[in-house]
């Protein structure tokens, strides 16, 4: 889709009309003192649909319908984000966080270096495209800088995940720390040829009878690593016939019940597969397998953080909201911020 097109129509759905350069602009909110304005939400709109690969074909009938659920969807986390965003930078600048200068310019050498620009016109002309100014780009990193260190100082690095939480953790959810059983097989296959349409009775039953003198072979000592690599017809004779270690769940209910039946060293009559007739042994097994406690506290203590961070930074972010003037000028985008924030609430974003 045009991205021109693209743009003016959904300033055209939010407004109604494009706005003048003359017309003074339209203040949404107002987040202690600071405000975000109709058209950086509209910005915002626009970036959103983009992302969500959502094309809109402005010649159908169902155009407007199409950008209005496109708008409606996107609106309310948009708001809610912004309004966070707002009050963290708010918070990281009290607390006297601000990005210098040798900062910016190694963020700036930094993107050079990864998309290969090799010289300052180079850069403009790449902000240029992005519609950027380099006074955008700083204020951008600012917000990215404040806001990480503030979610770190002020709340990441706050939280920890106590022995009691680890174990508690560890006991309700053995089965993400232990490991099924598997086997480690090798295979000797004889194919049987065939025209995938019908069997042939003669080569099957060939087939079948050499695969037998194989197995007899490794029954009277030959090794079947060497017999896997002179006769066998799969691939894997280039390894010896090894396969595995294999999960025992990934094996087919037939291969289960006769790998059951086995110990190390067995060798397993002749099986008729799609690919015709296969001698496994049995190489090795093991049981299923439960990481210990000690050994698995780093993977717990990860993910038990994981979860308590998210808790605690929405905490957080309510503290802020409960502390913070936030005086909305449009009822309909405090009804849709609203909306964002009830879908916060029961885990759910759009």
């Amino acid at each position: 889709m045009n991205k021109k097109l693209l743009v003016f129509a959904v300033l055209a759905m939010v407004g109604g009309t494009i706005a003048r350069a003359d017309i003074v602009e339209q203040i949404l909110v107002k987040v202690n003192g600071d405000i975000f304005t109709k058209t950086d939400l509209e910005n915002l709109q626009v970036q959103a649909v983009r992302q969500r690969g959502q094309a809109v074909d402005l010649k159908s009938e169902q155009a407007d319908a199409q950008l209005r659920k496109a708008l409606d969807e996107v609106t309310p986390q948009l708001l809610v984000n912004v309004v966070d965003d707002m009050l963290i930078v708010q918070r990281g600048r009290e607390l006297g966080y601000k990005l210098t200068d040798e900062q910016f310019k190694n963020a700036v050498e930094s993107i050079k270096r990864d998309n290969k620009i090799e010289n300052d016109e180079q850069f403009q002309a790449a902000l240029k495209q992005e519609n950027m100014t380099m006074a955008d780009l700083r204020r951008n990193f600012e917000k990215q800088m404040i806001r990480s260190r503030v979610e770190q100082n002020e709340v990441f690095g706050k939280v920890g995940v106590s022995e009691d939480e680890a174990r508690k953790y560890y006991d309700s959810h053995l089965a993400e720390f232990t490991t099924p059983p598997a086997v480690t097989l090798r295979e000797i296959l004889v194919a049987v040829p065939s025209d995938g349409k019908t069997i042939n009775v003669g080569k099957d039953d060939d087939a079948k009878a050499k695969a037998e003198q194989i197995r007899a072979r490794a029954l009277a000592g030959e090794s079947f690593e060497k017999l896997a690599a002179d006769v066998s017809d799969s691939p894997s004779r280039s390894n010896a016939g090894l396969i595995g270690p294999i999960s025992v769940k990934d094996l087919s209910p037939d291969f289960q019940k006769l790998v059951a039946s086995m110990k190390p060293g067995d060798v397993a009559e002749p099986i008729r597969s799609t690919r015709g007739y296969q001698i496994l042994k049995l190489e090795s097994s093991t049981g299923a397998q439960t990481l210990p406690f000690e050994q698995a506290r780093e993977q717990i203590g990860d993910r038990v953080f994981t979860d308590k961070r998210q808790a605690e930074f929405l905490k957080y972010l309510e503290k802020l909201r409960a502390e913070a003037i936030i005086d909305w000028k449009n009822p309909e985008v405090k009804k849709a911020y609203e909306e964002g924030i009830a879908a916060r609430a029961k885990g759910v974003t759009k």
